[in-house]
């Protein structure tokens, strides 16, 4: 095949991971606490004796964007929200994780833990208990109580490096450079937050995508055609 064909093709496959990712950010729009992927291109030239250079596209990175969404009340005593920056830590099997997404709920073991039973912990890295039976109220840098006396604090945290961190179950996120507690946290009881996703730029995109995807796999058709058509004149 000519440089022509893979060029396009690199393009072809740049494209179709976009539109992967397009499709699962529009799957989470109504989903707690989920960040917006977008694909990052990059281009790869190669110089050519005698003869124009070769530029090939690449899409192989994916970007978060960690824009806030929109808080919307919800009334629960156990729905959080974090306004502005900070994510709360959780204990998974794999190790600590940050997440958005506060709409947490007690164990059996009366630990405060996510919709996937994972424990939340608080600013020491200590699972946070709940006594039963009690009215929980929660201060705005993240201190518990129960029936007024003071019982924890939820850890909120900022990543070292936030353009590091690997999406990891939705809305999961790994910190590989580490992190370090917010100095001044801002939770809101009663609160979710809601995903930052926009389902019309994304539909948008889809199209867009879609249509530079069909232009150049119409491309390669007429390349082949021709590389066909020259063969066959040569025969």
């Amino acid at each position: 095949m000519e440089s022509t064909g893979y060029t396009t093709l690199t393009r072809l496959s740049g494209l179709a991971r976009e539109m992967d990712v397009i499709a699962n950010n529009i799957a989470n729009a109504s989903t707690t606490g989920f960040r917006t992927e977008e694909m990052i291109f990059s281009e790869y030239i190669q110089g050519v004796d005698d003869g124009p250079s070769i530029s090939m596209a690449q899409g192989n990175i994916r970007w978060i964007d960690y824009a806030q969404g929109t808080l919307s009340p919800t009334g629960g005593s156990l729905d959080f929200a974090i306004e502005g920056e900070g994510f709360f830590l959780v204990q998974t099997p794999q190790g600590e994780r940050l997440t958005r997404a506060g709409s947490f709920a007690t164990s059996n073991a009366g630990d405060l833990v996510t919709n996937d039973g994972y424990p939340v912990l608080d600013a020491g890295g200590a699972p946070i208990f709940i006594p039963p039976a009690t009215d929980i109220s929660v201060a705005g840098d993240g201190t518990i109580s129960a029936n007024g006396a003071p019982i924890g604090q939820i850890g909120v945290v900022l990543p070292a490096e936030p353009d590091r961190m690997q999406r990891q179950g939705g809305t999961m996120f790994v910190a590989e450079a580490g992190f370090d507690a917010a100095e001044a946290p801002r939770v809101l009881q009663g609160f979710l937050e809601a995903s930052n996703v926009s389902p019309v730029a994304e539909i948008s995109r889809m199209i867009t995508v879609q249509r530079a995807y069909e232009l150049g796999q119409s491309f390669l058709e007429r390349e082949d055609e021709r590389v066909r058509n020259l063969l066959k004149t040569l025969a």
